[in-house]
């Protein structure tokens, strides 16, 4: 089999001996749940109960604030008991918290379908809308606003992200073992409701068994290859997905789209079908639970809204202080300060670090190795963007591209100064688009 890859990235260490091997367990029902009424990128969803409302599983309980938002659903039946303020990855953010009844009763208006061959272009996507999909690779981005490009942009392909070159995280390649078929099917809904001709599956070689099921299944599907991309990371990031899978680079400042191209996590299309075929929205999701400090590494399928404590508990505890807790993979996700945070509909994974991997080290002066320069694998210059925007020369470091930033962190990783560099490219993406915004 040909390997496919691009220019640029790292080989962190992967660190998924720790949950590879472990099937999909079902969390157990929680007692309550947060569930945040922003689980995307877009306008936040606007709250559609009041507390004290009864709600039943698959209930739509925030509807969509504008094209680019995601309904919102009831993953427990019970009672609400807040609309609030409450702890989440970025500060505080307003949340809808149920108490569930342990009865777990379906809404009415979910409906199963045993026939989706006939579902037109347009039903496709209003369908995704309706049951609040989002990007579940991390970045929550609403599927239905992707698959719903300009008249102008004809899209030939999509690609499926079965890279997950994360550390840690499993999820993908759990899913891809163990509901291979669903993903492919998903996959045929996906191409069909933006009309593509074409599908690809591209899947890290450090997954030879997720490779061999996925190619298997795939081979009884003309329009639709599994490909094995280099085990690289961010081999995952849609962009150089592309460039590795069909050769084409996306300008800057562009979209997928500009080149006739959908990517889509392989998450995301399992959950399409599963939405389709059942009529149950997107209300729950697989996490990897792993990292130095806890007791038993697990991925479980989870109800959107159920505490990472409560997963916590279900994995034994800590076997030792917990010194850092972040929420996705340890390259692109988010340190947080409080367990009681809600797991979410892009939240892939929970870390939890002990006192020796949790810190970071002591930055020094830059030694001009351009170890950064030649990692980035979007063709930046990281240590001029992170410089200029430490002085506050925010003209100065717009020069060099920050907008174009997919915020992997392979600058930091590599540097041998050990200087947070994304931190101070995000400090200038910041600056320029509040300029842009004025």
């Amino acid at each position: 089999m040909k390997v496919f890859s691009f220019k640029g990235g790292i080989h962190p260490p992967e660190f998924k001996e720790y949950t590879a091997h472990l099937e999909i367990e079902k969390a157990k029902d929680p007692k309550v749940v947060i569930i945040p009424l922003q689980q995307h990128i877009g306008a936040p969803a606007e709250a559609v109960v009041e507390v004290g409302d009864l709600v039943k599983v698959g209930q739509m309980i925030a509807k969509p604030g504008g094209f680019v938002s995601a309904a919102i659903h009831a993953s427990v039946s019970g009672k609400i008991s807040e609309i609030g303020m409450k702890p989440g990855t970025n500060g505080e953010i307003l949340c809808a918290v149920i108490e569930s009844d342990g009865k777990n009763e379906v809404d009415d208006s979910i409906q199963p379908r045993s026939d989706l061959s006939n579902l037109s272009k347009k039903e496709i996507v209003s369908e995704i809308e309706k049951a609040g999909i989002v990007g579940m690779g991390g970045a929550s981005f609403p599927t239905h606003v992707k698959l719903s490009p300009p008249d102008d942009k004809k899209i030939d392909t999509v690609i499926l992200n079965g890279a997950e070159c994360e550390p840690f995280l499993t999820c993908d390649h759990r899913l891809m073992l163990e509901k291979p078929e669903e993903i492919i099917k998903g996959l045929e809904l996906i191409m069909r409701g933006v009309g593509a001709e074409k599908g690809i599956i591209g899947i890290e070689t450090n997954k030879p068994d997720a490779l061999e099921v996925m190619f298997e299944k795939a081979s009884n599907y003309k329009s639709i290859e599994v490909v094995g991309v280099e085990t690289k990371y961010p081999q995952g990031a849609e962009k150089q997905l592309i460039q590795a899978c069909l050769d084409r680079v996306v300008p800057s400042g562009g979209l997928p789209m500009d080149v006739g191209v959908v990517v889509n996590n392989v998450g995301t299309s399992y959950q399409v079908y599963e939405s389709l075929s059942t009529g149950m929205p997107l209300i729950e999701r697989v996490v990897t639970l792993s990292g130095s400090a806890l007791a038993e590494p697990k991925n479980m399928s989870v109800k959107i809204g159920t505490s990472v404590n409560d997963l916590l508990e279900q994995c034994g505890g800590l076997k030792e202080e917990v010194r850092k807790v972040i929420m996705g993979g340890p390259m692109c996700g988010q340190a947080v300060s409080s367990t009681e945070i809600p797991i979410m509909k892009g939240s892939s994974g929970v870390l939890f670090f002990n006192e020796e991997d949790g810190d970071l080290p002591e930055a020094s002066n830059c030694i001009r190795c351009a170890s950064c320069i030649h990692v980035c694998p979007v063709y930046l210059q990281p240590l001029h963007i992170s410089a200029y925007a430490e002085k506050n020369q925010f003209d100065i470091a717009e020069r060099y591209r920050p907008m174009d930033c997919i915020e992997c962190g392979s600058c930091s990783f590599v540097c041998p100064a050990k200087i947070q560099l994304l931190q101070g490219i995000k400090i200038a993406k910041n600056e320029v688009q509040k300029k842009k915004n004025k």
